[in-house]
């Protein structure tokens, strides 16, 4: 009987296929992953820490950078925290929830492209990258001209948004979710079917109903090993209970399904967005609360109450009572939860950031252990993780 001895090597923190500065030891018999570790701390921001330091509005451009393939996410998550800790939830207008959800499920798809590009490409499919890029910077020209950047947005604001779409950006979005269908199904003809794909992908990386829930996976990697639960549904926010719209659910729980449960998902994003702006009427987008809100930008400029109003709350921020909250919403790639303890002072005393992608790589040990060096690969690739909310 030959006598085979382990290899420990590390995968990452430069490989470009880790999505990030993820470092990997492994521990190979052969070609099999007997043992794997992910190491994190290769990307620290001090987010919650630099968050006890600055004013509620002054977080905002920090959350930008958390998941920043969903900076809207991160800003309507911690938004609506804010807004509930200060007890103002119930006005916000209709226009700025029906805008929060329209721009949500942009960049649901948004980081979904980025996801099927590098995930496709990391197993060797080229051409859908490309493809699937040439959408998403549709996306980030609506993000250009409702923000006026095209990734870091800080476009959704405590009390609504901004400010309000402008002229003529409601029929490109419109005729951007009417197209996205038939993007989607060029890009199943493409991999679906291929008989590689297949192989790469069905079958890898399995994790069962019972240890995904035990492991606090969610998003579609939850959804893809057969649990039915998505917080727009079960947990509305933003009107999210009056949308028409499946949630997609699979049972193989492998890398297949997962990819199968995020294209799905696209659909029905396309299908919100097309009834958010179904139902936008003209009206305020953002909440008529003085002592919180920004005036309008003509205020400012030709009134000196404006001006005032405006340094203000800039220079000193607004406080707030007393208390925590905890608010969770369904990120592209999962349970996106902001925990807030305030002191009553103008600055959060303490947040606490629950990430998607943080939670989610606790499975990749388990799902890579048993398997070949180049199924890890595909493993990093369906978790959809990004390491700016990993170690944050």
């Amino acid at each position: 009987m030959a006598l085979t001895e382990k290899m420990t090597i590390n995968m990452g923190p430069q490989h470009p296929s880790t999505h990030g500065v993820l470092q990997l030891i492994l521990e190979l018999d052969g070609e099999v992953v007997q043992k794997a570790t992910p190491h994190i701390g290769f990307l620290h921001r001090g987010t919650e820490k630099l968050s006890e330091h600055r004013t509620y509005n002054q977080v905002i451009p920090l959350t930008d950078r958390l998941d920043y393939l969903a900076p809207m996410s991160n800003n309507l998550g911690y938004c609506l925290a804010v807004e509930k800790l200060l007890g103002i939830t119930d006005e916000i207008p209709e226009r700025a929830n029906v805008i929060r959800v329209m721009m949500a499920e942009l960049t649901r798809l948004k980081s979904h492209l980025v996801w099927l590009a590098t995930h496709a490409l990391d197993i060797g499919a080229m051409t859908v990258f490309l493809y699937a890029f040439r959408e998403r910077e549709a996306i980030t020209d609506i993000y250009e001209k409702v923000s006026g950047a095209r990734m870091t947005s800080n476009y959704i604001r405590i009390g609504g948004v901004t400010a309000d779409l402008p002229a003529g950006l409601e029929q490109e979005i419109r005729e951007y979710a009417e197209s996205m269908p038939a993007h989607i199904d060029e890009y199943e003809g493409l991999l679906t079917g291929n008989k590689i794909w297949q192989k790469r992908t069905m079958g890898v990386g399995v994790i069962s109903k019972e240890d995904a829930i035990d492991i606090g996976l969610s998003g579609p990697s939850l959804r893809a090993s057969g649990v039915d639960w998505d917080l727009r549904r079960d947990a509305p926010y933003c009107g999210y209970e009056s949308y028409d719209f499946d949630i997609p659910v699979r049972t193989e729980c492998d890398t297949f399904a997962r990819y199968k449960a995020r294209l799905d998902e696209m659909r029905q994003s396309s299908r919100i967005i097309i009834q958010a702006l179904d139902r936008l009427q003209p009206g305020p987008v953002v909440a008529d609360c003085p002592k919180v809100t920004l005036p309008a930008k003509e205020d400012v400029v030709n009134t000196i109450e404006g001006l005032i109003h405006h340094f203000k709350i800039i220079t000193e921020g607004f406080k707030v009572e007393e208390g925590e909250v905890y608010v969770g919403i369904e990120a592209p790639k999962g349970e996106l939860g902001y925990y807030l303890v305030s002191d009553g002072s103008p600055m959060p005393y303490r947040m606490k950031i629950r990430p998607p992608s943080f939670v989610n790589l606790q499975a990749l040990p388990q799902m890579v252990e048993g398997r070949l060096l180049a199924d890890v690969i595909a493993i990093i690739g369906t978790l959809d993780i990004v390491l700016g909310e990993i170690d944050r």
